[in-house]
Formats: C-alpha cells, structure tokens, sequence
C-alpha cells in the first residue's frame, strides 16, 4: 500500500511601483466605483495582459500545427 501526497505552493511575487499621489487617489476612486480594492483591480488587469499573451501563443502553436491530419475522424471507442 503506497500513500502520495502532492503539495501545492501558491508563489507570490511583491511589486513597488511609483506614481504620482494623485494618480493613485484617481485609481482607488475607480475602483470604489467598482466596489472593489486598487489591488483587485491591479490584479485583473494584470491576469488580463497574462490571459491575451497565453491566447497570443496558443493560437501561434494552433496555427504552426494546423498542417497536422491524423487521416481519419476518431470515434468515441478511439478516444478512450
């Protein structure tokens, strides 16, 4: 009997940024106004640059395999 354990390290990473005090007091207006953090919304608008850059290189790779023919359709019994 054999027991395995996986263990799942969330990494995080602390950025500073400078900017002037009144762009930061315009920025958590905004996001007041999206009943939201500056935080919060720092983080989506980073996950959305991160999500068109992971889009941009899945269609690159789609695009470079788009040769690719397996010479058949496979049935349901094929795929498993």
């Amino acid at each position: 009997m054999y027991t395995s354990f996986v263990y799942t390290i969330i990494v995080r990473q602390n950025i500073t940024f400078n900017a002037d005090k009144s762009d930061i007091e315009l920025a958590r207006e905004e996001a007041r106004s999206h009943n939201t953090t500056l935080r919060e919304l720092f983080r989506g608008w980073l996950k959305g640059i991160a999500g068109r850059i992971r889009e941009r290189k899945y269609r690159a790779l789609m695009n470079q395999l788009r040769y690719v023919d397996a010479g058949r359709k496979f049935t349901r019994d094929d795929r498993s």
